[in-house]
């Protein structure tokens, strides 16, 4: 069983920055590709961005490209989001992630571990 802790959400307004952390238990962290995933109050969980398990290669949603960064430490074993230029409909529950395939980019069904999310409220 793996455990994911997320921590860094918070309260900013439109335009500012946040960065949040995802906390991995085990040696094996490497072993998984690693994502984020957001769910706004009665929306559906949407998938925000994935990075794979040497670091490399990346994978984002079209609605926070270029705002924002996935990148993880494996020595660490934290993956982060580094969310630039905020804007008040990126607020949501945002939770991290584990699986074994970068598809769970578009298929959040093969996510083998979830986290239980940090909340980002974007005000205007």
């Amino acid at each position: 069983q793996v455990q994911l802790v997320e921590s860094g959400g918070g309260l900013v307004q439109a335009g500012g920055s946040l960065r949040l952390s995802c906390a991995t238990s085990g040696r094996i962290f490497s072993s998984y590709v690693m994502g984020w995933f957001r769910q706004a109050p009665g929306k559906e969980r949407e998938f925000v961005a994935a990075v794979s398990r040497g670091g490399s290669t990346t994978y984002y949603a079209d609605f926070v490209k270029g705002r924002f960064t996935i990148s993880r430490d494996n020595a660490k074993n934290t993956v982060y989001l580094q969310m630039d230029s905020l804007k008040p409909e990126d607020t949501a529950v945002y939770s991290c992630a584990a699986g074994l395939s970068i598809s769970l980019a578009d298929r959040p069904d093969l996510v083998r571990f979830w986290g239980q999310g940090t909340q980002v409220t974007v005000s205007s």
